[in-house]
């Protein structure tokens, strides 16, 4: 389920930077770069989540779409106010990111060393 979620993200990305050719202005970079790092901490917390039994869609699309506007209005206001809050948010989201990413990680390596030790 999880790698269907993560396939149609790559392949969307694709389509859009080969077919579409969007121009981004420079502006928006640091608060697309910023709710795309939001956006890959929800899909792991959902990813996680779902490892645990613990997934609920609705808790996953109000928290991923919460997260990226949170994250982009920090840096937005810390732009504003000339404090780098981008950096605060990216090192929130880049430890919550590798916190369920080790998770995730620990969860498959405990069920592979459950199955050599059935088989």
């Amino acid at each position: 389920m999880i790698a269907v979620g993560l396939l149609g993200l790559v392949l969307g990305l694709v389509v859009t930077y080969l077919v579409l050719d969007i121009p981004i202005p420079a502006e928006w970079a640091p608060y697309l770069s910023l709710a795309a790092l939001a956006g890959l901490d929800t899909a792991f917390g959902g990813w996680r989540a779902a490892l645990e039994g613990r997934f609920h869609p609705d808790v996953f699309v109000s928290g991923f779409v919460v997260n990226a506007l949170l994250a982009s209005l920090l840096a937005y206001l810390g732009d504003r106010m000339g404090v780098d809050l981008f950096l605060a948010a990216v090192v929130t989201l880049g430890g919550r990111m590798f916190l369920n990413l080790s998770l995730i990680r620990r969860y498959y390596l405990n069920e592979i060393s459950l199955k050599r030790q059935r088989g």
